[in-house]
């Protein structure tokens, strides 16, 4: 089989599946490795996709109390943690989690930093466990991780209340999902020490950060004090709670208005921030967010960009409405559309695909220099055609569901978030311009696959980089998702994907949560294709074999001549100029057959040309697609 790494070592234990009961034959199983099967012996998951009697996961309340200066970009506060170890395990010790520390001098990086925003890292002034000082200069600082040892070992069920006073300089340049965006507006993330996950696969999360893979955090809730100067606005995670304190009243009328209009509001205009005037009079000014349940906390502030907004019912059931922003500087025309394109990608999350009401009371897209997404926050740089300005809304928006809500540990498996937000782009991007026909990542698939760099899609995205990183986080999952979705039929695989997000919201989901349930919610075993499309090496190829003439109409057998299952689209031409088109789903590929045969009726009419193919359907060999009659 060829699978890297761990999952090479454990490819003989095999999971023992549910099966379902209108399956005449044992239900294929998927290989899965020893150290995630151990969570169904321990009772903390289970095959049926179902949480263990024992699932646990750890959970905080984080204080923040944060002065940041944009002129020297000076981050410097307080954040005061109130720990609580859910796990059966006694923990000797707090991992936390120092992400600026990317930036400092001899930490590993994936990419080059400019010499100017390397630096000392995050200085750590004051730490305290329960009430009593730690020496901070004796604890252990590894780059992005800090181990903090406790006074007393924090048993079950117990609480550990943790103070961190520390400062860091944002980087200027360099702008790896965080930074200034330029004189006058930041994006600033993962800006405090929080604790790191410890769940019950690897304990504590040790990976250190390298600005390549993304994030794994815990569901925590966050109080937070943002302290910026007079004319600064900030837009962050969470419900702004004393706007009338830090808002001048005709702006903070238009944001009371906004919250229940579903027309669009600029509640700063591009001459009205020119002129300020915006933000309470005094030299500073302290922004207050609370959110609760959410896996990250991030801000932004600008003193002179524009402010657009608008909001919609996202459930009907409870009226419960969304606020869209856009954040943005004018000379960025790309972004006059963004506040639209955010309502629409909302409204389609809502009651369209994935047909959730969209989970959280706002989001904001700001204008800066990265495309990430974080909990009701989106850091987009501007771009060059509109086309692009929604393909980026869309997509960084949807992640909203896939990893924030379900809490996806994006460190290890990079396509059970990517992969989403994908198919996400692909489907939505129509929705909001019919004639965009969002093509990400296809041609990149189809000229790599089975090539040295392509591996399959359950390799641990800490395994990869490059080519094999970007193709197994974004078009390889998103064709997956989609040709289930495509088997399936709209209405179970959403019945399918709706219990999955029932079942795992909130939590930790793994890989084999997440098959096993839509296996559950779908009432089909659908391994065949899991093993298949996310374990198995191969390649996309699909070819016209032969177009024959019967008496009723002609067979088209189609060859599968890769090993990776495709859907069959055919567009047939005939003398008349009549076109025809025929779709069939992965499903005829399932029983194992190498050729598919599919009878086009009427035998009164001659075929001029057959095509095999179409948007999202891969072919690393697309010569042989066309046919042409003599």
């Amino acid at each position: 089989m060829n699978l890297p790494g761990l999952l090479a070592a454990s490819l003989l234990a095999l999971s023992p599946l549910a099966s379902f009961a209108q399956q005449a034959t044992p239900a294929p199983t998927l290989p899965i490795p020893r150290n995630l099967l151990a969570t169904y012996a321990k009772g903390t998951r289970s095959a049926d996709g179902q949480p263990g009697p024992n699932y646990w996961q750890n959970t905080a309340d984080y204080a923040l109390k944060i002065n940041f200066d944009p002129a020297t970009r000076l981050v410097k506060g307080t954040v005061d943690i109130s720990y609580q170890n859910n796990s059966p395990d006694e923990l000797p010790r707090l991992l936390l989690k120092l992400y600026p520390n990317l930036y400092q001098k001899g930490a590993p990086r994936a990419s080059r930093m400019s010499p100017e925003d390397i630096g000392e890292g995050v200085q750590i002034e004051r730490v305290t466990v329960n009430g009593q000082a730690v020496d901070a200069a004796k604890l252990r600082v590894q780059a992005t991780n800090m181990s903090v040892p406790l006074p007393q070992t924090l048993g079950p069920k117990q609480a550990v209340k943790l103070s961190v006073t520390y400062a860091y300089t944002l980087n200027k340049g360099s702008h790896t999902r965080t930074g200034e965006v330029e004189p006058g507006a930041d994006f600033v993330a993962y800006f405090f020490p929080r604790v790191a996950v410890y769940d019950d696969i690897d304990g504590w999360n040790e990976f250190q950060y390298n600005g390549q893979q993304e994030f794994y955090n815990d569901f925590c809730s966050f109080k937070a004090d943002i302290t910026v100067p007079r004319d600064f606005l900030v837009w962050a995670t969470g419900d702004l709670t004393n706007a009338e304190q830090v808002l001048t009243k005709p702006y903070l009328k238009r944001l009371r208005e906004a919250e229940q209009k579903d027309g669009y509001t600029t509640i700063v205009s591009a001459q009205e921030a020119q002129r300020r005037g915006i933000t309470a009079p005094n030299a500073q000014n302290t922004w207050h967010f609370e959110a609760q349940n959410v896996t990250d906390f991030a801000f932004a502030t600008s003193d002179h960009y524009v402010w657009q907004s608008t909001s919609l019912v996202v459930d009907p059931a409870t009226k419960r409405r969304t606020r869209v922003d856009a954040v943005y500087n004018p000379k960025h025309k790309d972004y006059e559309e963004v506040v639209q394109f955010g309502r629409k990608t909302v409204e389609a999350m809502s009651y369209t695909f994935p047909r959730w009401p969209f989970p959280y009371p706002h989001i904001t897209v700001f204008d800066g220099l990265d495309q990430m997404e974080y909990p009701m926050m989106v850091n987009d740089n501007p771009v060059d055609t509109r086309g692009d300005a929604i393909t980026l809304t869309d997509h960084e928006i949807f992640h909203t569901m896939f990893p924030f809500y379900m809490g996806t540990n994006e460190t290890k498996y990079g396509w059970m978030d990517e992969g989403w937000a994908t198919i996400g782009e692909w489907l939505i991007s129509s929705i909001i311009d019919p004639k965009l026909q969002d093509d990400y990542g296809i041609a990149p698939y189809a000229g790599a696959a089975a090539t040295e760099v392509d591996v399959p899609i359950t390799t641990l995205s800490t395994q990869q980089t490059g080519t094999a990183f970007f193709l197994n986080s974004y078009p390889k999952p998103g064709l997956g998702y989609l040709y289930v979705k495509d088997m399936l039929g709209d209405e179970l695989f959403t019945k399918a994907l709706h219990h999955y997000i029932r079942t795992w919201q909130g939590k930790h989901p793994m890989p084999y949560d997440f098959f096993n349930s839509m296996n559950a919610g779908a009432g089909r075993n659908l391994n065949w294709f899991w093993q298949r499309w996310f374990f198995d090496n191969g390649y996309p190829d699909l070819a016209i074999q032969s177009v024959t003439k019967k008496a009723d109409g002609y067979d088209i057998v189609v060859e599968s001549k890769g090993s990776k299952p495709l859907p069959v689209d055919l567009t047939i031409t005939f003398t008349t100029k009549k076109t025809e088109k025929i779709h069939r789903s992965v499903e005829v590929w399932e029983s194992g057959a190498r050729t598919v045969t599919i009878h086009v009726p009427g035998g009164y009419m001659a075929i001029e040309q057959v095509k095999l193919g179409s948007t999202w359907v891969p072919d690393s060999y697309p010569q042989d697609n066309t046919w042409t009659g003599k």
